[in-house]
């Protein structure tokens, strides 16, 4: 549950957006997913959602969301929830997005794993973090981040994870006019020699690499222009399969200054990378997660 500040009755409740500092694709599982590994970076850039639990059992969603109701990952994960624990709760729930969608970020994700979070808590149920990771995989492969709560190493499709402090770093992150198809990048992903497992310290030495950039960049160029316009400024590089690029920075001032020269048919913000979700307002026991 939330730290000290957030029992029932939190007006709010924070998702953050995440980067992908590295994207090992090490082979095609028997299941059709990819092994993988990857760096989760959580971000102070976040969506809100704001909860009203309803006694008739009802999830229902707030707002004119152009998706529809059964395909929404917050009522999908509010409705999973229900179904695991036999609540007759129900609740009305408002998403205020920040995070663009379709790029890479994680919003979806991460609305999804602050449902869970919140429905735990304001239903009174009593999960465990590990059961809600367990229900947020169901959902997606980048759920069980968001509810585990910390940056971290990730193996398998994602869910594996060993927690990781990368201190403070800032980013400005860019967001091309292109929404990149998942599906079709990794059927068009072929492994190559380079296509090879790290490790943790692999990674802390710099050896890190996204294997679908190149793929994406021959698909969509709008990503490339992008990678190559912010490279002017550092390593710059894309997260997840797209369509967002970031660049590593030393402050949030030189982010900004960046950002007001970006590409005019580019969206971009400069976010702080940071260790934890803020609902676990710095505690790393698990046990006691959100």
């Amino acid at each position: 549950m939330p730290h000290g500040d957030g029992a029932a009755d939190r007006v709010s409740w924070p998702a953050p957006a995440k980067l992908n500092l590295c994207l090992h694709v090490l082979g095609r599982r028997e299941d059709g997913y990819h092994e993988l590994q990857t760096v989760f970076q959580l971000l102070d850039y976040h969506d809100e959602l704001n909860y009203a639990v309803r006694g008739d059992g009802e999830v229902t969603r707030l707002g004119n969301d152009p998706i529809p109701q059964d395909e929404d990952l917050c009522v999908r994960a509010a409705r999973l929830l229900q179904a695991e624990t036999g609540t007759p709760l129900g609740s009305d729930i408002k998403l205020v997005k920040r995070i663009p969608i379709g790029g890479g970020l994680g919003g979806g994700s991460s609305d999804a794993a602050t449902t869970l979070i919140a429905l735990n808590r304001l239903w009174r149920l009593g999960l465990s973090n590990a059961e809600l990771g367990e229900l947020g995989l169901r959902l997606g492969a980048d759920v069980p981040v968001f509810v585990a709560g910390r940056t971290a190493w990730a193996e398998g499709v994602g869910e594996r994870l060993s927690p990781l402090e990368l201190g403070e770093s800032w980013y400005l992150v860019l967001v091309p006019p292109v929404a990149v198809s998942t599906a079709r990048i990794f059927a068009a992903f072929k492994l190559t020699p380079e296509s090879r497992p790290i490790t943790i310290r692999d990674f802390l030495a710099g050896k890190g690499r996204n294997d679908l950039e190149s793929v994406v960049v021959e698909s969509y160029p709008q990503v490339g222009a992008a990678l190559r316009w912010l490279g002017q400024y550092g390593p710059a590089r894309m997260t997840g399969t797209g369509a967002s690029v970031f660049v590593p920075l030393d402050s949030e001032e030189q982010g900004r200054q960046i950002l007001a020269q970006r590409p005019s048919e580019c969206r971009g913000f400069v976010a702080r990378g940071v260790d934890f979700h803020p609902l676990f307002k710095g505690s790393i026991n698990r046990d006691n997660a959100p």
